[in-house]
């Protein structure tokens, strides 16, 4: 007696299951299976691998002739297509090579390859209007055993497919415009018809997208490089405007400095130039020093100190350089009293405003770091979470 064996690998561990002789076979379609087993025959020793291939299961006569008149039944509902009937066949056929979900396959063989070939295709050019009729024969055959087979026969009616409205009346330009250039082939041009069943016709030419698109693309670009570049300027802007309101208290307490060691309001600007100009490598660009360069330059080449002072303060665009511009060029107009002492007052409240300042980013960029935040407590909850939920399930 002979036992096939089943082996199970579990945690690197073999099991074993004997069988009870029999092995299930696929259903009709399905095709064979291959089966590993093992096998032992008595007084045989151990057991030795065994692999089995089991076909299909297959008809018997009775099924494969009940299977052959249930397809030859469905064949015209199959092969129809769009089409209603096969007395007015207008669109391709669907001449099928197998029967679906059964093992037959088909094969067809027409009395009119000029009007239909075998996959179900019209010729609409070989048609004529008043039908054309056509022979259509289909050998079955079962693919398991080729001497089994059944015929299916049918006739069909082709006609050219009904045109309606206006696709109706733009294959009638069709048929003109080809006749016209078919009469017309000796001449340099083709003179297009300007009446179609006594209506007037009209011809346009499409225009072609592509050159358009590279327009709108070409416009979108500029647009969006306009933005940026305004964005860029924007940025640029702001981030000067913050480094001279940073600047803004040292260069004063120099001012107030330098003028409280007797020194004038002019020499005291050009000192601050000076060592400005020594330290550039050291600070890199400053603005605000860098505005004043262009307004010592103004004032060496002619304009007068007063002037030049006020024009300092437009050109910084910053209110807090104006008021300093706005103070000097007074000084020296009106001769202002106490002017150390207003630029002291002043220093001091723009350091103020520089704490404040200062105080305000800081919490901005505390509120931008929430979200890597809330990233990261998510991703530390995923490593937490995931492994104790898993385990749970285990």
């Amino acid at each position: 007696m002979a036992a096939g064996i089943l082996f199970l690998i579990i945690d690197g561990k073999a099991y074993v299951t004997e069988l009870d002789g029999t092995i299930s076979r696929n259903r009709y379609g399905e095709g064979k299976k291959t089966e590993q087993l093992e096998v032992s025959v008595q007084g045989g020793g151990e057991r030795e691998p065994l692999q089995i291939e089991v076909e299909e299961q297959q008809y018997d006569p009775r099924e494969i002739k009940e299977v052959f008149d249930q397809a030859v039944s469905q064949m015209e509902r199959r092969i129809l297509g769009n089409n209603k009937s096969l007395d007015r066949i207008e669109e391709n056929m669907d001449l099928i090579q197998e029967i679906p979900g059964r093992p037959l396959a088909v094969e067809w063989e027409l009395d009119r390859y000029d009007i239909m070939n075998v996959y179900g295709e019209i010729q609409q050019e070989a048609l004529d209007k008043k039908g054309s009729l056509i022979h259509l024969k289909a050998v079955l055959t079962y693919k398991e055993d080729p001497r089994k087979q059944a015929l299916y026969e049918c006739t069909a009616m082709v006609f050219p497919k009904t045109v309606k409205g206006s696709a109706a009346l733009v294959e009638k330009v069709k048929n003109a415009v080809r006749q016209k250039e078919e009469n017309t082939r000796t001449e340099k041009e083709l003179k297009l018809p300007d009446r179609v069943d006594e209506k007037e016709v009209s011809y346009y030419r499409e225009m072609d997208m592509r050159g358009a698109v590279l327009v709108v693309m070409a416009v979108l670009t500029a647009i969006l490089l306009y933005a940026l570049e305004k964005q860029n300027r924007y940025k640029q802007e702001k981030e000067k405007r913050l480094q001279m309101l940073q600047d803004y208290p040292e260069l004063v307490n120099k001012f107030t400095l330098f003028l409280g060691a007797g020194m004038t309001v002019r020499n005291t600007w050009r000192k601050i130039v000076r060592d400005y100009e020594k330290q550039t490598e050291e600070w890199g660009v400053r603005y605000a020093y860098e505005e004043m360069k262009v307004t010592l330059n103004e004032m060496q080449s002619g304009i007068t100190e007063a002037e030049s002072y006020e024009r300092f303060g437009r050109h910084c665009k910053v209110q807090e350089y104006v008021k300093f511009g706005a103070l000097l060029s007074q000084n020296l107009r009106k001769g202002t009293k106490d002017l150390v002492h207003l630029l002291r007052m002043d220093a001091v409240q723009a350091f103020e405003e520089r704490k404040t300042r200062a105080r305000r980013l800081g919490e901005e960029a505390g509120t931008k770091l929430l979200l890597p935040m809330f990233l990261m407590l998510t991703v530390v909850l995923v490593i937490v979470v995931v492994p104790a939920f898993l385990s749970m399930q285990m």
